[in-house]
């Protein structure tokens, strides 16, 4: 089995990199991304990379099987099962025993064959279809989809607790067009696979660049094929791209938007962009910015200039006590944090460094929907209180790191933090007679913490 892949992109080798870490443990993975962007290549890298990776790779398209077979396929059936079942076949799950199998499109999978996977994921044993002996598997899970599962579990067409059964660790695969890199060397790689004489010039690169990709890899892999094949000399022009895109029609740039009378004002445009921006990111203003490309403090700012409301937090009183302290000082500390959701589940992580605002945290692998209110508990170093806030997670990276903003916070716990962050600071900040500026630039999670 191989898993050569070809890799530049600072984004991607992140996920390379997250894919081989997680590698060594049996925690269930969710793999998701566009279709085409490479899921099962990293699935693939994490068995190799795995104690199993001598023993069974199996895996299955949820969406290739009729809703009647998906079950027998990854379960087995019993002789006279049912019409057709002329001998006793073993399931997917059994055949992967001591391995790995890799579930694509699990979206996919009905109601029924839902329930009984994640009694299979649980370390149930199960009957094949039509048996009445149990089987039980040892089975490393991976899986993958291309649609937004918590909104499947908002809208009750996926359930809840095997979407936190299986993503236990979660890998995002960036689309192509967010890997400029990667397009490049893909490419050339693809192209020196099928005509190792040709080459691209800087105008067909360029091209390439400015493409699309809707299909990704997999639509960039067809169209090189295709130059390779139909295009008779060596140097590979924009205009051969050209004339061979879109099934030989000649592609057109879409032309630039012409110039209304009825144009609306710019800070109108602003603010339509910030609300829109809210809106598909349920108000989160940390990944709003990050859409944006605009800076955090600098987007908090526009939020008061044009009275946006919405996705804007209300925090009691009494953290009014935290504002005399920089926002953007932190304080390091490496010290236990205990995570709480609503409904009472807790798990542990590691406290890396604080602000008046926030926290910045290490091993942080969010069993539960990131967008709720979580209870944290931590004890600062030579402090014997245990603080008790709340606070939610406002950015998230796949090496397990993210940034929690407090949200509520009682008016004790807020001076004994700024006076412990006075006392672990430089020497001005005991005294803030002239507190220094914040930087304009510095990205949207360093406004109060970063690790």
């Amino acid at each position: 089995m191989s898993t050569d892949i070809v890799v530049h992109d600072p984004k991607m080798l992140g996920v390379m990199e997250c894919a081989r870490k997680v590698a060594p443990y049996k925690a269930a993975v969710l793999i998701t991304g566009e279709t085409g962007t490479g899921k099962e290549l990293i699935a693939r890298i994490i068995h190799q990379h795995s104690s199993r990776c001598t023993k069974p790779w199996v895996d299955l398209n949820c969406a290739a099987l009729p809703e009647h077979l998906v079950e027998s396929e990854l379960f087995g059936y019993e002789k006279g099962a049912f019409s057709g079942a002329d001998s006793t076949k073993p399931g997917l799950f059994e055949s992967a025993n001591g391995g790995t199998i890799f579930l694509d499109e699990i979206g996919e999978l009905e109601p029924k064959v839902q329930v009984k996977l994640l009694r299979v994921l649980d370390g149930t044993l199960y009957y094949r279809l039509g048996g009445c002996k149990k089987v039980l598997t040892d089975v490393r899970v991976l899986t993958a989809t291309n649609r937004d599962l918590e909104a499947a579990v908002r809208a009750g067409t996926f359930r809840r607790d095997l979407f936190h059964r299986i993503n236990e660790v979660h890998i995002h695969v960036p689309p192509l067009r967010d890997r400029p890199q990667d397009i490049i060397a893909l490419a050339e790689h693809f192209l020196t696979c099928n005509r190792p004489s040709a080459r691209f010039t800087p105008g067909a690169l360029d091209l390439l660049l400015r493409m699309e990709w809707r299909g990704n890899v997999r639509e960039l892999r067809n169209l090189v094929f295709k130059v390779g094949i139909l295009v008779s000399h060596c140097e590979i022009s924009a205009e051969d791209i050209l004339r061979l895109t879109r099934d030989g029609e000649q592609y057109v740039p879409p032309p630039r938007p012409r110039a209304a009378d009825d144009i609306s004002p710019m800070d109108e445009l602003e603010r339509t962009m910030i609300l829109r921006a809210l809106e598909s990111t349920g108000g989160n203003q940390s990944l709003a910015a990050s859409r944006l490309g605009m800076p955090r403090r600098t987007f908090c700012r526009k939020l008061n200039v044009y009275d946006i409301t919405f996705g804007r937090r209300k925090c009691s009183s009494s953290t009014r006590g935290t504002a005399s302290l920089p926002a953007h000082f932190r304080a390091e500390l490496n010290v236990p944090l205990a995570v709480k959701s609503r409904d009472g589940r807790c798990f542990m992580a590691e406290a890396r460094n604080l602000s008046s605002g926030g926290l910045g945290v290490q091993n942080f692998c969010l069993p539960f929907d990131a967008s709720e209110e979580l209870v944290l508990e931590f004890k600062l170093p030579n402090v014997d209180r245990q603080i008790a806030l709340k606070g939610v997670v406002v950015w998230s990276r796949p090496n397990a790191t993210a940034g929690i903003r407090f949200t509520e916070i009682d008016a004790a716990t807020s001076e004994l933090l700024r006076v412990w962050i006075a006392n672990s600071g430089p020497p001005w900040l005991a005294n803030p007679a002239k507190p220094q500026e914040l930087d304009e630039g510095l990205p949207a999670e360093a406004q109060f913490a970063v690790i």
